[in-house]
């Protein structure tokens, strides 16, 4: 399984003058804007490890999967939720040529833990040195307002922390008070996953 952002957190998204708040950081200097750079980074490596964590996308946006067979042969889930669309489901022959699954083949399964697809009847079978694209959307929305507001709240503690210790010399993995405000979205897969 590979999976590709197709697009990028938005940067005009991210809530850069709450974060500046959340870390008390002066105004009214000429050189305000030279924090720019390092506060968008951090903020963009918090949002990539709750992300990680949780298996959430946070800001809406495109991704491509990858998969060389599908998950079960009526079934496939995405690494990634809360999805919002499906844009493309095609079989990839090893020559490059495509084909492309009918939208009535499959449905959409919008489960909070395990998005992903289930066929009408079982997925194509994918031959060797084929794979399986698909493209779709995920995520809560366009805005950092339509973020649940502890993963938001996780997002401004996590970044916070990384801009304190961006020398390295940091405490090793997230911070307790990280870890309580993703618990409730972090999806424990035990015994290989659940069948549909």
């Amino acid at each position: 399984m590979n999976l590709t952002e197709v697009s990028p957190v938005p940067l005009a998204a991210l809530p850069l003058e709450a974060y500046r708040d959340h870390l008390r950081l002066g105004r009214g200097f000429s050189d305000d804007e030279l924090q720019d750079a390092v506060l968008e980074s951090t903020l963009l490596a918090a949002v990539s490890a709750i992300e990680t964590r949780t298996g959430k996308a946070l800001l809406r946006r495109s991704f491509r999967l990858r998969l060389d067979d599908w998950e079960a042969p009526g079934v496939q889930s995405f690494p990634r939720g809360p999805l919002q669309s499906v844009a493309k489901v095609a079989l990839v022959q090893a020559d490059g040529s495509e084909t492309i699954l009918a939208d009535g083949s499959y449905y959409v399964l919008a489960d909070t833990f395990r998005p992903g697809i289930k066929a009408v009847t079982s997925f194509p079978k994918v031959p060797t040195g084929a794979f399986v694209e698909i493209r779709f959307d995920a995520g809560y929305g366009a805005q950092w307002d339509a973020i649940p507001d502890s993963l938001a709240q996780a997002v401004l503690i996590l970044a916070a922390h990384f801009y304190e210790t961006r020398d390295g010399l940091g405490t090793r993995g997230l911070p307790r008070m990280v870890r309580s405000l993703i618990e409730m979205f972090r999806d424990i897969r035990m015994f290989g996953g659940r069948p549909r």
